[in-house]
């Protein structure tokens, strides 16, 4: 038996719907699983009843313990980051002597807005976390449909090869299936900036319109996201995969979207204030939408969908003119390596 198939210590920071699911996913694997929750009041609910207040059907294992204070924990095999993006800086901080020589598994989708820093940076910042034992897990994955034991296909990056293939050993089983990748870059990258094309999406779909369009703005989507990823050094082929344009179509079409539903919701003329206070789970995307404003401007790289976004949620630019904008852009070519292409549209030398 390899030590990967032997049973780890596993400690989840954060049991929100994602966090919470892997969790009992991992303790289903003959993990021996820990949580930690930042509301006490949820904490204890999910300890009485053993159910997730937000995942209908997701039960816990009573092998699971629920752990009020971060003070109290326990060293662990396996750290588990599963709180909102804008969450990791201040928990890890508080970590910072759990982490000395354990696996991190980071599983937030974000950009921090004050440094641009991708999770896995923000982690090895602040935990003094050696880049090696960091990874990412992303995809597309939705809480609901994993905690249901519906096929689910997600990929683990990072910068060490031992590591992300120890991590997919841990995390694989017969109904999440694990792939490998060294481009931590463009895993994060992809897993953040897809989340602003969701909520377009759901602008479009909260506006009335169709398949056609929907179908654009993925693509065009997916445009924006690669142009950014080459710039910042991530692969091509990383964003057209699971983290990229695989988490790119389910979070964009799916009725679990977060980011959708808040772009819906705006689409129908709601205030963006008005919608968060209500929701009782993080929309990633808002906040992403401020870093990667920041960011396009760096790279001075043409992003007009997540522009738009951006006006819209914090210009108070009207939805329908923002899709009018984006339609009435000078003409151009699909691919910028078509003959005739700009190089004042492309990306910097």
């Amino acid at each position: 038996m390899s030590e990967a198939q032997q049973a780890q210590t596993v400690t989840v920071i954060g049991a929100g719907s994602w966090g919470g699911t892997i969790a009992q996913h991992l303790v289903s694997l003959g993990h021996s699983v820990s949580i930690w929750h930042r509301n006490r009041q949820e904490l204890d609910e999910m300890a009485k009843t053993r159910r997730h207040p937000f995942v209908p059907g997701l039960t816990f294992d009573k092998r699971i313990q629920f752990k009020p204070d971060l003070k109290t924990l326990e060293h662990s095999d396996i750290v588990v980051i599963g709180v909102p993006s804008h969450g990791v800086r201040e928990v890890v901080g508080q970590l910072k002597t759990m982490l000395s020589d354990t696996i991190v598994v980071n599983l937030a989708k974000g950009i921090e807005n004050e440094t641009l820093l991708r999770m896995s940076q923000v982690i090895s910042q602040v935990g003094d976390v050696d880049a090696k034992r960091i990874v990412t897990l992303s995809g597309p994955s939705h809480s609901e449909e994993v905690a249901q034991k519906i096929p689910t296909t997600v990929v683990v990056a990072g910068t060490d090869g031992d590591t992300i293939e120890f991590i997919q050993q841990v995390f694989s089983s017969e109904t999440l299936r694990v792939y490998t990748n060294t481009d931590i870059v463009g895993v994060e990258l992809g897993g953040s900036v897809k989340n602003i094309i969701a909520i377009a999406a759901g602008v479009c779909d909260g506006l009335g319109f169709g398949d056609n369009t929907k179908a654009a703005l993925i693509i065009r989507g997916m445009v924006e996201i690669m142009r950014l990823g080459v710039a910042v050094g991530a692969k091509p082929e990383t964003m057209a995969g699971l983290s990229g344009v695989g988490d790119l179509i389910v979070t964009c079409f799916s009725r679990y979207s977060r980011n959708r539903y808040v772009g819906e919701e705006m689409g129908k003329g709601r205030k963006l204030s008005e919608i968060l206070s209500e929701m009782q789970m993080v929309a990633e995307g808002v906040n992403t939408a401020k870093s990667i404003h920041t960011l396009m401007d760096k790279y001075s790289i043409e992003m007009p969908i997540c522009s738009a976004v951006y006006r819209v949620l914090f210009e108070g630019e009207d939805p329908r003119e923002g899709v009018k904008e984006l339609m009435t852009r000078e003409l151009a070519y699909e691919h910028e390596n078509s003959p005739g292409f700009s190089r004042s549209a492309s990306l910097p030398e």
